[in-house]
């Protein structure tokens, strides 16, 4: 069916619809309800339980050791022979006896303590690399099996052996950077009391087989319990191994006393490093490598997998929070709060209200109009530094006009401001300003602006943009720290209010009704958010219903035939933001790059008594320039003459026309029903 909208980003959402509704996990993304099952992975699972009636996952078959039940992918260790390790995977448990392996010269080890089967060495370094605490890395990448930890600032090392798989060797997979082959493909199968099922083959209880020549296994209680040989470390390269019965051996090679890599020699026992996540060693002529070993986190949905500088491996970091202005301004805050302000004055749109490291000022123009506004220019303070983005993309600091690209960089001493300022152009249009604290700008030098700014300003902002703090509820706090609801989102806008009355470009700030059209006229616009092709590539991964809102309000009051096209580039600009890339929606659309500009026509439209009037539909192209008092009274009287004479003849005419003109013909077709999302509730 159609995906259920939502309103409050990022909040835990609780169907009671959904059958065992316990198994699974619903939030608010990006305007849907998206429910993930809580299960564990069954992804390497070959062997799989038939699935009950109530039971809410898949579950991959588990074994019996000694009378005690364990879930595929266990693991556990003897404490009277810690050495010993146990592992199941789909009703086989693999026992196997580790294989110790020092780092460090004996005079650095450290006795394993009871409990404990490997020796440590004190301080986590290898070839000279430092690990972090808890994390693994691969001792050599000869031999993937052969992992050293770090824990409590002592590096212990051990060969692994790799489990025994229960499909056949056709169905295993070795995948690069990995010690163990893992199982592709599923069979789900029926319990058979006291047997068990390996590969293709049923043993009955206490039969003993041979899977290869280095494993003995018998059933025992339908699981298979299999010893199999930890093979030892070598310290040749795999050219210098021959095979001798279940286990390699190194076979006789020259020793020499240096090693040659990329064109450097390196002496024996000599250490390099080849970037953060590998470092090397010359053991007599040959060059042996570890490397660290990234786990493999499930983040949230609000993060994303990011390589920190320096590091080596990849970690959950929350996404940085996005604000976004566009249009006759609609605001989406940090926390993914929608509403629409017309206001015409400056306002503070986001600041640091804790550092205070930066501000952010928002002025809005509603000259020729009667509540329509847009935003007009962006002013960033940012420690002593001013940094102006106008229309046209023009770009002044502290009042000078700069020419774009522009750099500011600390590194340059006695030049620019020392701020790590850069302000680029970018290729699909408008410019990124960027700056050392992870604050980024994106301006298109007509009305669409969006913000970012990293997780670490979360609970410190203030401003239109809201607070950051993840929920979207809270966001129409005003200066004064009152919560208005969404009627009372002109007297939330207003709080954030500055410059004074010669900031504002009306006099004064009309509180009239939002404006109303024909359902006709906002179809013909908007519609293509709903029944486009190009854009319902993305229409499961971003509800446009408020886009469509949006681009409705715009239309009803619009001094050209173009307003419609901002709510489509904002879309655009967030599908874009997801990984979801619209690059024909303009060419399907009609909606030109660089976008239309509002203080190119009001002189035209502010003539025009009609303009401002919800009443009207405005199809024709509008008349010539403001004129003086006269001219305008007698325009005013032959519009309004028209009106009365030729309102319906002429509203049909100018209709079809216009879609000839301007709508695709793939957007005249009916509205197809089952890609309309449900409303916000």
């Amino acid at each position: 069916g159609n995906m259920q909208s939502c309103a409050n980003e990022g909040e835990e959402i609780i169907i009671n619809r959904i059958q065992n509704s316990k198994c699974f996990k619903c939030t608010c993304q990006n305007g849907f309800v998206k429910c993930d099952q809580s299960c564990p992975s069954i992804d390497d699972c070959y062997l799989l339980e038939a699935k009950s009636n109530d039971s809410c996952c898949r579950k991959c078959k588990g074994c019996i050791y000694r009378g005690v039940p364990y879930a595929s992918g266990a693991e556990w260790s003897d404490p009277d022979e810690p050495c010993k390790t146990y592992k199941c995977i789909a009703s086989v448990v693999t026992e196997t006896t580790q294989k110790c392996y020092s780092q460090c010269d004996d005079s650095q080890l450290t006795p394993p303590r009871p409990g404990e089967c490997c020796p440590t060495c004190q301080g986590c370094k290898i070839n000279g690399q430092t690990v972090a605490e808890g994390q693994e890395v691969v001792a050599s990448i000869d031999d993937r099996c052969l992992v050293c930890q770090c824990s409590g600032n002592k590096l212990s090392c051990a060969k692994k052996t790799c489990p025994i798989l229960q499909c056949p060797i056709s169905k295993q997979k070795q995948f690069p950077n990995e010690c163990c082959p893992r199982c592709s493909g599923q069979r789900e199968i029926m319990t058979a009391t006291g047997k068990c099922l390996f590969n293709t083959k049923v043993y009955y209880d206490k039969t003993q087989f041979m899977p290869d020549r280095c494993t003995n296994c018998t059933c025992l209680n339908g699981t298979s319990i299999c010893q199999r040989a930890t093979c030892p470390i070598l310290e040749c390269a795999p050219e210098f191994q021959e095979e001798d019965g279940c286990c390699p051996r190194c076979a006789v090679a020259e020793v020499r006393s240096e090693c040659s890599h990329q064109g450097v020699t390196y002496m024996n026992n000599e250490t390099w490093n080849m970037g953060p996540c590998r470092s090397c060693r010359c053991n007599g002529g040959t060059i042996s490598c570890s490397e660290m070993r990234c786990p493999r986190p499930h983040c949230r949905p609000n993060e994303e997998l990011k390589v920190p500088p320096g590091e080596c491996c990849p970690k959950c970091m929350e996404i940085a929070g996005t604000c976004t202005v566009f249009g006759d301004p609609h605001f989406k805050t940090f926390d993914g709060k929608f509403f629409s302000f017309q206001g015409s004055c400056k306002y503070l749109l986001a600041a640091d209200c804790l550092g205070h490291n930066f501000s952010i000022r928002l002025t809005n123009d509603g000259r020729g109009t009667r509540r329509s506004s847009w935003p007009k220019t962006v002013t960033l303070k940012l420690r002593g530094l001013r940094i102006n983005l106008g229309q046209k993309l023009r770009v002044k600091i502290n009042g000078t006009r700069v020419t774009l690209p522009y750099a500011d960089d600390t590194s340059q001493a006695g030049h620019g401001h020392g701020h790590n300022v850069s302000i680029t152009r970018l290729l699909e249009g408008g410019i990124m300003l960027r700056t050392e604290l992870g604050l980024t700008i994106e301006w298109d030098g007509n009305n669409f602006l969006q913000v970012s700014v990293p997780a670490q300003y979360k609970h410190h902002l203030c401003g239109l943009c809201g607070n950051y703090n993840g929920s979207g509820r809270d966001d129409l706090t005003g200066r004064d720290g009152r919560l208005h609801d969404d009627t009372e989102v002109g007297h939330f806008a207003n709080s954030w209010k500055v410059g004074g009355p010669k900031s504002c470009s009306r006099a004064k700030e009309n509180v009239v009704a939002q404006p109303t059209c024909h359902k006709h006229k906002t179809d013909f616009y908007c519609r293509p958010l709903l029944e486009s092709d190009v854009f319902g590539n993305c229409d499961n991964s971003l509800n446009p219903n408020n886009y469509i809102a949006s681009c409705s309000m715009d239309v009803c009051e619009c001094p050209t035939g173009s307003c419609h096209c901002d709510s489509f580039a904002a879309y655009a600009h967030e599908c874009r933001r997801l990984g979801v890339q619209l690059p024909d929606w303009r060419a399907a659309t009609n909606c030109p790059a660089g976008g239309w500009r509002r203080n190119a026509t009001l002189a035209t439209f502010a003539g025009n008594s009609n303009y401002g009037d919800p009443s009207f539909v405005r199809f024709s192209k509008g008349g010539g320039g403001g004129g003086n008092a006269a001219r305008m009274r007698r325009r005013k009287q032959k519009q309004k003459q028209k009106q009365q004479q030729l309102r319906h003849q002429q509203n049909e005419l100018q209709e079809n026309e216009y879609i000839k003109k301007h709508v695709p013909n793939k957007f005249l077709r009916q509205r197809a029903p089952d890609r309309t999302p449900p409303p916000i509730h």
